[in-house]
């Protein structure tokens, strides 16, 4: 996958709106000797011995991968794929991915007045700053579209990223919930999410659908009956969604071609990305950026 992070500027308009977005990044670990990894601004660097404290709340998501984590009122964690970190201001941690697995990792910092609310509200709690919320695309999602938006930094943007955060946190906090009045455990119910998990961080590699089936340890007729049963889509279906979703990415938030965006999402051709995409939209790419495409005034 993309390793990606950004640093950003923010204003006293922006805080007023009661939550503001710092940072945000996601990347994959292998090299776990020297993490966390180097290029970025010094307050978020650390050494495993002293650990660190921020002046922030960070929320960070393990999709793959284990490691352990430890902090002054949450004690040492092992930290397993599905994993959420919650890092709260002022408090000391540590935490690196395990030297024989890595791990994959999204994160975003923020603060402001709301986080403080959801943490005086006992929403959240400095004392269990790990939480297992399973392998959720949806999780994956909104952290892919916060990084969409901070990468163009369009005016108004903190805003809109930052009611992506607050959605976040809702999120966190529902799955919270729903596991504490019911736990469905069932084993379908778990490679189902995890392939939809594989899928989302997959679409635009080589990766085929026969493959992941085959990293579940399930063949491929199997995997389709499953999936499509709990999601109402097969596979090809729901990876179709995310690529339409994606391709509509490129066009408004980036300078690619639409020949570009044909070959980053494996079309055969840029004939067949157009048509393609017109069958599943109603309107050819170019169409679409001229229709929907945000222009800023000079």
């Amino acid at each position: 996958m993309e390793s990606y992070y950004r640093y950003l500027p923010t204003s006293g308009d922006d805080d007023k709106w009661g939550l503001t977005l710092l940072n945000v990044g996601c990347g994959e670990v292998v090299n776990c000797a020297n993490y966390p990894l180097t290029g970025h601004p010094e307050p978020y660097q650390f050494q495993w011995k002293q650990g660190r404290r921020l002046q922030e709340y960070q929320l960070i998501y393990i999709s793959k991968g284990t490691g352990i984590f430890e902090s002054q009122n949450g004690g040492l964690r092992k930290v397993s794929a599905g994993t959420m970190i919650l890092l709260f201001p002022g408090e000391w941690h540590r935490y690196r991915p395990d030297s024989q697995t890595g791990w994959v990792e999204y994160w975003v910092g923020f603060k402001g007045s709301t986080a403080d609310t959801m943490l005086e509200h006992s929403f959240f709690y400095r004392n269990k700053p790990v939480i297992q919320t399973g392998l959720h695309p949806g999780i994956v999602s909104l952290y892919q579209d916060i990084m969409t938006q901070t990468r163009s930094e369009l005016p108004g943007y903190q805003p809109l990223v930052a009611g992506m955060v607050a959605h976040l946190l809702g999120l966190v906090y529902a799955l919270i919930k729903q596991q504490r009045v019911e736990r469905e455990s069932g084993e379908h119910v778990n490679l189902v999410q995890q392939a939809m998990v594989l899928i989302r961080e997959n679409t635009e590699t080589k990766i085929t659908l026969m493959e992941i089936a085959e990293q579940l340890k399930l063949g491929y007729s199997l995997f389709r009956k499953i999936f499509k049963r709990h999601t109402g889509l097969a596979p090809g279906q729901y990876l179709t969604q995310l690529k339409i979703e994606r391709a509509k990415s490129h066009l408004l938030y980036s300078e690619k071609r639409v020949k570009e965006i044909a070959y980053a999402l494996n079309f055969e051709s840029e004939y067949y990305f157009s048509k393609f995409f017109k069958d599943k939209t109603g309107l050819s790419p170019m169409a679409f950026k001229k229709t929907y495409a945000i222009v800023c005034p000079s």
